[in-house]
């Protein structure tokens, strides 16, 4: 009998021991910066509220030349493994990502925050920002 019991506090120790290394892992998922999702509203009134933001194009140079968000920085997708640390060197800045549609900036948010930025928002595709553009690079 005593063996028994023994053995199911035994049991009952580890049992205790994995819930709370669990809960361990899951605070520090919850550490780790993610992407959040922003709407041209919210970003328009902190570009006009906040001077500390910085917005990043992901879409190609030519879609960039014909139109984006003023002040813009242009970092296509397709190169931002390599030039991200040379174009938006400040891995806590706030960035606010965007393309066309949405999909790339999705893809691009991931990425950086993959590469260690803290302060990533996906604004989604310039095709719903209601506000001013500008063309040119």
């Amino acid at each position: 009998m005593k063996k028994n019991s023994m053995i199911i506090l035994i049991i009952f120790f580890i049992a205790l021991v994995g819930c709370s290394n669990a809960n361990n892992l899951n605070n520090k998922d919850e550490e780790v910066s993610k992407v959040t999702k922003i709407t041209a509203e919210e970003a328009k009134n902190r570009l006009d509220n906040e001077k500390n933001i910085i917005l990043v194009d992901v879409r190609t140079p030519e879609e960039y030349k014909t139109e984006h968000i003023k002040d813009a920085i242009l970092l296509p997708l397709d190169i931002i493994n390599e030039k991200a640390g040379e174009v938006i060197p400040d891995i806590d800045a706030i960035y606010f990502v965007y393309c066309r549609s949405g999909n790339r900036s999705a893809t691009a948010s991931a990425i950086l925050v993959e590469m260690g930025y803290k302060n990533i928002f996906d604004l989604g595709g310039i095709i719903d920002w209601p506000y001013e553009k500008t063309s040119g690079l």
